[in-house]
């Protein structure tokens, strides 16, 4: 009978033992068994702010990468891609006023990624496959850095959230990226930047008059251009789109003719869209003569990544300040650049919800503009300049 008692505890003992263990191993109701969270998933798509000067700009783009450590090499492992397959060659152009490219998507382990590159093809394969057409002119190669066999790298950490998604949206501005050398060919300097993918921003219309004119739409804050597009070429539609929120400065340009500036227009948050202009009430831009302000840009020491860039820029009284035009100094040809801009009133409104807005004439303003040049690593350089009579020169030499 003792026997049989212990035998019995024995066996009552084993079946506790093991009922433990399988609540152990089932996570013991969420206390941190060692699962494995859901992966996330990563959308990831392409837009773009209008071109300056050509009819086409076209990337052909591999792949996106991500990685958790920001430090990794494009030859590590950890990496998780985006592969499109076969390689897509995308005229960026098509892509202005908000529109968006897909580039794909996949899963990815939860957690903190801190590396992201999009990867073009560098120019191995027959054809044209990274090119420019420039306004008028034929299609011609675009000189492509080493960096985008391994990836072009962009600045932006996200999270991906157990089971959620999250979309980013890669903003190639092909106006700053696409830069003329003196020997007549275009080499590629990318500027992208990381957007939010939700829906909001500025919109309104131009006069369709103005459509053969290079007419350009940019939101601004304190003088540097946040966003720009070119509107619809065939109803003057504008839509600045993805802005953080915020209030900007809204610069309305185009050839032979006068600036016009909507200044302080809100934008409340991520899902707001505020209307500057109507189809019955356009904005519409005055006739103006132009003079230009040009001259050399050069980097002391030089670089083969940075680029000079030369904007001008035009003050309001004490406010806003906005950049009219800007462009990127010849890099083959001594640094040269020009700027043709109006030397009629610009015209200058505060933002209201009651449309029309007003946009009175600026006499005081006429003409005057200040040259800025400046290069990733090298200190900025101003001047005040007056082309109401006459052309301008202005030379920069850029130091550390």
């Amino acid at each position: 009978m003792k026997l049989f008692k212990s035998y019995f505890n024995t066996l009552k003992w084993l079946l506790a033992s093991l009922l433990v263990s399988l609540v152990v191993g089932c996570g013991g109701g969420g206390g941190g068994g060692g699962e494995t969270p859901a992966p996330g998933t990563l959308g990831v798509s392409l837009t773009d702010a209008p071109a300056c000067g050509f009819d086409a700009v076209n990337v052909t783009v591999v792949k996106v990468r991500v990685h958790q450590s920001s430090s990794a090499a494009d030859t590590e492992a950890g990496w998780s891609d985006i592969t499109l397959n076969p390689a897509r060659k995308i005229n960026l152009l098509d892509l202005t006023n908000g529109v968006l490219d897909s580039l794909g998507e996949t899963l990815l382990p939860a957690g903190h990624y801190t590396q992201l590159r999009l990867v073009l093809d560098p120019n191995t394969a027959a054809g044209l496959i990274n090119s420019v057409v420039p306004t008028g002119g034929v299609e011609t190669a675009l000189i492509t850095p080493s960096a985008v066999q391994s990836g072009i790298k962009l600045i932006n950490e996200f999270d991906v959230p157990s089971g959620a998604r999250v979309d980013l949206v890669l903003d190639f501005d092909a106006c700053q990226s696409v830069v003329l050398r003196g020997n007549g060919t275009y080499a590629l300097k990318p500027v992208i930047k990381v957007i939010p993918s939700t829906l909001n921003g500025i919109e309104g219309f131009v006069d369709t008059a103005l459509l053969g004119s290079s007419v350009m739409v940019t939101a601004q804050q304190n003088g540097a251009v946040v966003q720009s597009t070119a509107p619809n070429a065939q109803t003057g539609k504008f839509v600045l789109a993805r802005l953080a929120p915020g209030n900007y400065d809204v610069v309305f340009t185009a050839n032979g003719r006068a600036t016009a500036v909507i200044a302080a227009v809100p934008v409340a948050n991520t899902t707001s869209i505020v209307t500057l202009s109507s189809t019955a009430t356009p904005i519409t831009l005055p006739v103006s003569a132009t003079r230009t302000i040009s001259g050399t840009e050069t980097l002391n020491p030089t670089s083969s990544t940075a680029v000079a860039y030369v904007a001008a820029k035009q003050t309001f009284g004490t406010a806003p300040t906005v950049t009219v035009k800007s462009v990127a100094a010849d890099e083959l040809a001594s640094g040269a650049y020009s700027l043709t801009l109006p030397i009629g009133a610009p015209l200058l409104g505060q933002y209201s919800a009651t449309l029309p807005i007003a946009l009175p004439a600026q006499a005081g303003v006429a003409g005057k503009y200040t040259a800025v040049g400046s290069a990733t690593g090298y200190a900025t350089q101003s001047f005040s300049k007056d082309i109401t009579l006459a052309n301008a020169t202005q030379n920069f030499v850029l130091v550390p």
